[in-house]
């Protein structure tokens, strides 16, 4: 990968991040229209691409953390419930903490075997996949709105709607589902309104890319190490700072859009760009822009 494909993809990543349309696709889509697509790389080169595409995610996730820093580290300094044990009361003072833990752990176990079987590899190697799955969420989310959109601020966030909304979080292990629509929506069927549940789903992510990201970084180290020049661990540094900045500005406009307007917009745009992948792969043409 060089400068010009490394700042791309880290726009694109930060661009689409927290929008519900889906930012692991978007840099698949994005890999094979650049040529860096699994079919034309070495395997230490697709063993890179692959692990650049989750740690540029982690630098768009902190953005969550600068963005959002004073609700991020928060604790509860009233007292705990008299007669609490340890855990009672540790659990009591970082509560925010601890929904988080809750909300994560169902994608820890789901990704952790999709990783394993190899999975989760054959799918981010898929631009099929991610084009019918735009569409397919692109078609849902024309509707839910309607069908979800019941809930209010004052809902109270607990360790079973963390759970529910974690278990939503799962699916998008399949590129083109997005992670921020499945767990904002998830948010809404616990009758969080759009805002709380879109916020949540920011909160949710900074565990979630950081297992993923350790996980890549260990996979990459124990492997082939011929990757590891200096040229690809600048690209890393620079594609993790770009996305960062691209996101914080993306994540500010998405709440003020989603709140006002909701997910219909969304999915239009989702349904013209897997629309047009799949009648481009259907007639026998090539993403790629490069000879």
């Amino acid at each position: 990968m060089d400068w010009l494909e490394t700042v791309i993809i880290a726009v694109v990543e930060g661009l689409t991040e927290f929008l519900p349309v889906s930012s692991t696709g978007h840099m698949i889509i994005t890999q094979n229209l650049l040529g860096l697509d699994a079919a034309s790389l070495s395997e230490s080169d697709k063993a890179f691409v692959h692990a650049f595409t989750f740690i540029i995610q982690f630098g768009a996730i902190l953005s969550v953390v600068c963005l959002y820093w004073k609700r991020f580290f928060r604790f509860d300094n009233t007292p705990a419930p008299q007669g609490s044990s340890l855990f009672g009361r540790l659990k009591h003072k970082y509560y925010f903490y601890w929904l988080l833990i809750v909300g994560v752990l169902p994608a820890v176990v789901i990704g952790l075997l999709a990783k394993k079987s190899g999975l989760l590899d054959w799918l981010l190697d898929s631009v099929e996949v991610v084009a019918v799955m735009l569409v397919v969420g692109g078609v849902f989310m024309l509707f839910c709105d309607k069908i979800f959109n019941k809930g209010t601020d004052d809902t109270p966030l607990n360790e079973k709607r963390a759970f529910r909304i974690g278990l939503y979080q799962c699916i998008s292990v399949i590129p083109g589902v997005s992670r921020s629509m499945a767990t904002i929506v998830g948010g809404m069927t616990q009758k969080l309104s759009r805002k709380r549940a879109a916020e949540f789903s920011f909160f949710l992510a900074v565990p979630t890319m950081a297992g993923a990201t350790l996980l890549d970084l260990l996979d990459l180290f124990k492997g082939d190490t011929s990757w590891a020049t200096s040229h690809n661990i600048t690209m890393l540094l620079l594609g993790c700072v770009v996305a960062f900045v691209v996101a914080i500005l993306a994540m500010k406009w998405f709440v003020n859009f989603l709140t006002k307007y909701g997910f219909k917009a969304f999915g239009i745009y989702r349904i013209i760009v897997g629309g047009i992948i799949i009648l481009l792969l259907l007639t026998g043409h090539s993403l790629s822009m490069v000879d």
